[in-house]
């Protein structure tokens, strides 16, 4: 009778065990794919299908294009900055982000495409990128990546910056490297994100390595109002992603599973709960493998309607560096599409692949980093070309 009790009692802690192991992977799965930039939870679960006709992808893509693409699952990963929590029917998406997951691998690369930057938004009309989710939503904003980018993405997660406060909160905390202007960055503007959450954070004192709390993690993750301006904010908004998901991995299940209640019934996406869970299985197999940020042959000007704006330098080239870079195919031919698109570029801003170029290369790879003078040392000071 003793022997059964210690076999009922062995069994139901290892059914438990496998209980909290499958939150753990569902838990490390959101985080890679959800809170990606600095973004946490998003409103109630939704779920929609979307179907490759309304994903936009291009019709012609070559053969040898789709046969590098198959062994890979890309997903795009928007951030709408609305002020407001739960809101995500409008505005523009000031996170774009695509992660690109190596299918055998398990691989993962993050690529940061500069909300700023002058493409195609759908409907003949050309204006920063982030602007196609203002225009059509999640699906025009995928549309506005696939045309532009060759890709073929069918799935995307849409996230608000305001909730990962809560995520962090849980997770205790991130301990990050900030500079002394970083600091005063993140006391400048904390009250924006206190004004959607209803917190009253407090000041930052010290700089250096510090511990911060969920407020000040995902103001550290906005600040653009130094040198790199856009392009640092997001090097910035990756090293939390990264920082997140270690600590998922050091967590206690019961943590696990209090931020897996939370994130798992918040995300609105295209992918299903049995899509989730086949990417979970292996999530644990996961690694950053390495970052960057899209394009890498820019510029920057002042454009009509749009204000200081990236301008890729050409559309063409940094499609081809960005196809070699995410599924290592140095023999990608653009698609018609994409090269009358780069055209138009290069007649509306005068700007080619032989123009003057800003280099963003210290900015681009944020793997092991726990902060911004990691990968670039140098005095910062406010101001720079500001890009908006």
């Amino acid at each position: 009778m003793a022997d059964n009790r210690r076999r009922k009692k062995r069994r139901k802690k290892k059914k438990s065990r496998k209980i909290v192991l499958f939150v753990f992977e569902i838990l490390l799965l959101a985080i890679l794919l959800v809170a990606a930039y600095f973004i946490g939870m998003v409103n109630r679960v939704k779920y929609e299908n979307m179907s490759e006709t309304e994903a936009g992808i291009n019709d012609d893509l070559s053969k040898d294009t789709l046969e590098s693409l198959e062994g890979y699952t890309n997903i795009a990963v928007f951030g709408l900055d609305n002020r407001s929590a739960n809101n995500y029917q409008e505005g523009n998406s000031d996170v774009v982000m695509i992660a690109s997951i190596d299918n055998k691998t398990k691989n993962v690369k993050l690529v940061s495409v500069y909300r700023d930057t002058f493409l195609s938004v759908g409907g003949g009309t050309y204006f920063k990128c982030n602007n196609a989710y203002a225009r059509g939503g999640a699906k025009q904003a995928v549309q506005m990546l696939n045309s532009n980018l060759d890709l073929n993405i069918k799935e995307y997660v849409c996230v608000d910056w305001a909730a990962v406060v809560e995520v962090i909160d849980d997770l205790g905390g991130l301990d990050l490297n900030i500079t002394q202007g970083e600091m005063n960055q993140i006391n400048k503007y904390k009250k924006d994100v206190d004004g959607v959450t209803g917190k009253n954070t407090p000041n930052v004192t010290q700089y250096g390595l510090v511990h911060l709390d969920g407020t000040q993690a995902t103001t550290y993750a906005r600040i653009r109002k130094l040198s790199g301006d856009d392009f640092k904010r997001a090097s910035r908004q990756r090293i939390v992603l990264q920082a997140m998901l270690e600590k998922a991995k050091k967590a206690n299940p019961a943590t696990l599973v209090k931020i897996c209640n939370s994130v798992v019934d918040d995300i609105s996406t295209t992918l299903s709960l049995d899509q989730m869970v086949s990417l979970a299985k292996d999530v644990t197999k996961y690694k950053i493998s390495s970052t960057t940020g899209f394009p890498t042959d820019l510029t920057t000007k002042n454009m009509p309607r749009c204000g200081d704006t990236v301008i890729p330098a050409d559309l063409v080239t940094n499609v081809k560096k960005l196809h070699e870079y995410m599924f290592d195919d140095a023999t990608y031919t653009p698609s018609q599409t994409v090269q009358a698109i780069s055209d138009t570029i290069v007649n509306t801003t005068g700007i080619t692949a032989d123009s003057a170029k800003i280099n963003t290369s210290d900015y681009n790879e944020t793997v092991g980093a726990t902060g911004t003078d990691e990968i670039q040392k140098g005095s910062e000071t406010t101001g720079g070309t500001n890009v908006q």
